[in-house]
Formats: structure tokens, C-alpha cells, sequence
């Protein structure tokens, strides 16, 4: 009998992820790989699979994935190899008036195949601060903010960087969001907010509008989540670029 796929799901391993500034970073990873093996295949996988990642655990990037992917897919003979890969990256940030630094986490995967459905995608997920323009325009002297969450999804040629795409959804909020403030540094990410009012479907459309003109994205998606401060719900928006 051909199985569709075999494979490993949700091991947590030590990786080194290439940052911009051209060191290495130490995070650890959920990661999912699979293969489709063909029908004579009776040998055990999972050998194969360990012995895969723990070769490459040291520099994890896009290009390092291709390549893990391929040996993969040439030592089980499969016809094609999957992986999934999730992980905390860290970004030194500090406060906009005190310099206070401090260590802001986002999420990020990585999700890649080769063989008959050869693709690539690179997700973060970044939090960002939204102020309502409505409340705004319709208060004498304030507005209800809250924090959301920007996920970014993108299929690109060469090499782009996290902090770039990190860097682009930020600046496309109301504020940035950041782990540590001083009273001066509140002061301005409120009152910067309460001047930059946008719903979701703003920040939608700036992050699209932004990754539409990065030259190495050839598709993306882009969600925006509100946590919305005076509402049981949330307030949610969506664009692809294939629909675009």
C-alpha cells in the first residue's frame, strides 16, 4: 500500500536563524517534515529525518531549507519532501524617546516543499497598536486603542530578511508595540497613536500596499487582528494578492 505521506510532527529543536546584522541566532523550533514515499519503500524514515535536521539545526534559513529538503527527498527516494518550521525570533528595540532596550518577541515560520509542488513561504506575525478614528472624531478628548496582531504571509525570490518584513508591518500601523516603556516613552507612543488613527482595514491595506512594492515578494496575504478594547469582539481584515 502507497502511503501519502510519513514523516516526523512537532519536534522542538535547537536552531540558529541568520540575522540581518550577519550574526546567528539561538531560538528554539517546532518542526514538522515530512515525505511521499513511493510504495517499495520499507526501510524506517524517521532515521533519516533526525539525522537531516540535526545536520542543518546550526543555520536555518530559506536557502538551508531548500537544501534539506532535497537530501531528504533524494535519501528516502520520495517524490516529494514537506517541512514546517515555527519559532520565537528575537529583536532588540528601544522605546522611541528614553533609548530603554529590550527584547520583543515574534512569531515566525517557515513552510517549504519540493517535488511536484515545489514552493516557498515565510510568515510573521507582529503586533502593532490600532487607535479607532471613529472613536476619535467623536470624542472631545480621546479615542479607544488596542493592541493587534498583524500575520504576514509572503512567497518571494533571493533572500528577505525578518527584520525587513518585521519592520515593514510595523511601520504600517497607528504605533509600534514595544516590551518595555518609560512614562516620556508612553507619552509619545499614545499621543503618536491618538494622530495616526486607523481601522483594520487600513493597516490591511498599507501592509499590502508596502509588500506590493518590495521587489523580491512576488505574493503575499496579510490578516489584521484587533483586540478591541471597549468590544467583546474582535474587528478582523484580509487581503491576498492574487485577488488584488
Amino acid at each position: 500500500m502507497k502511503l501519502k505521506s510519513v514523516g516526523i510532527k512537532n519536534i522542538k529543536l535547537p536552531v540558529s536563524i541568520r540575522e540581518k546584522a550577519g550574526t546567528l541566532q539561538e531560538t528554539v523550533a517546532s518542526i514538522s517534515l515530512h515525505a511521499d514515499i513511493p510504495k517499495h519503500y520499507r526501510e524506517s524514515c524517521v532515521s533519516t529525518f533526525i539525522a537531516v535536521l540535526n545536520k542543518h539545526q546550526d543555520d536555518m534559513s530559506v536557502n538551508i531549507l531548500a537544501k534539506l529538503l532535497a537530501e531528504v527527498q533524494d535519501e528516502l527516494q520520495a517524490e516529494a519532501a514537506q517541512l514546517e518550521m515555527s519559532f520565537p525570533y528575537f529583536i532588540e528595540k528601544k522605546a522611541p524617546v528614553t533609548l530603554t532596550a529590550s527584547l520583543m518577541e515574534y512569531p515566525c515560520r517557515f513552510t517549504g516543499s519540493v517535488g511536484k509542488d515545489e514552493d516557498f513561504m515565510l510568515s510573521v506575525w507582529v503586533p502593532v497598536t490600532t487607535l479607532c478614528p471613529c472613536s476619535k472624531e467623536i470624542s472631545a478628548g480621546g479615542a479607544h486603542n488596542q493592541r493587534a496582531e498583524v500575520n504576514l504571509n509572503i512567497k518571494f525570490s533571493g533572500f528577505v530578511w525578518l527584520e525587513d518584513l518585521i519592520d515593514l508591518v510595523e511601520s504600517a500601523a497607528s504605533s509600534q508595540v514595544y516590551a518595555l516603556l518609560k512614562r516620556p516613552d508612553e507619552k509619545y507612543v499614545t499621543e503618536l497613536a491618538y494622530e495616526n488613527p486607523m481601522f483594520v482595514e487600513d493597516v490591511v491595506r498599507r501592509v499590502a500596499e508596502l509588500a506590493k512594492k518590495h521587489e523580491g515578494i512576488y505574493w503575499f496575504s496579510v490578516s489584521v487582528e484587533s483586540f478591541e478594547s471597549i468590544h467583546k469582539h474582535s474587528a478582523y481584515a484580509y487581503v491576498d494578492s492574487s485577488e488584488i
